[in-house]
């Protein structure tokens, strides 16, 4: 499996930026997805994921209401659109794929990472 993470750079604080995850070598609907992300000098957290067929998604408190995650399956694709950016959303963000079907916030328990995207807040 291959993950490819695109659609980083700089937005304003209260701007929208959207990311994009394309996905190959398996196939791409029999994997949940999840977006993290890992400020400088911090620790990878979980933002958000989405199941198999894209039916349910999960946010973290920080990102919820601003954040929303989705997925083309026919385009091995998943999108994370980021709104209402603040300076505290500033880190790279990693997609990642498990093949299972109930949604996880350990970074362990996924399988295949993608390269990051930075993303980076100014005021």
């Amino acid at each position: 499996v291959q993950l490819q993470a695109s659609g980083g750079g700089l937005v304003q604080a209260g701007g929208s930026l959207r990311l994009s995850c394309a996905f190959s070598g398996r196939t791409f609907s029999r994997y949940s997805m999840a977006w993290f992300r890992q400020a400088p000098g911090g620790e990878r957290e979980f933002v958000t994921g989405i199941s198999q067929s894209g039916n349910t998604t999960s946010y973290a408190d920080s990102v919820k209401g601003r954040f929303a995650c989705s997925r083309d399956n026919a385009q091995n694709t998943v999108y994370l659109l980021m709104n209402t950016l603040k300076l505290e959303d500033t880190a790279v963000y990693y997609c990642a794929a498990g093949p299972f079907a109930l949604l996880r916030s350990v970074p362990s328990d996924y399988s295949y990472w993608g390269q990051g995207t930075l993303v980076t807040v100014s005021s």
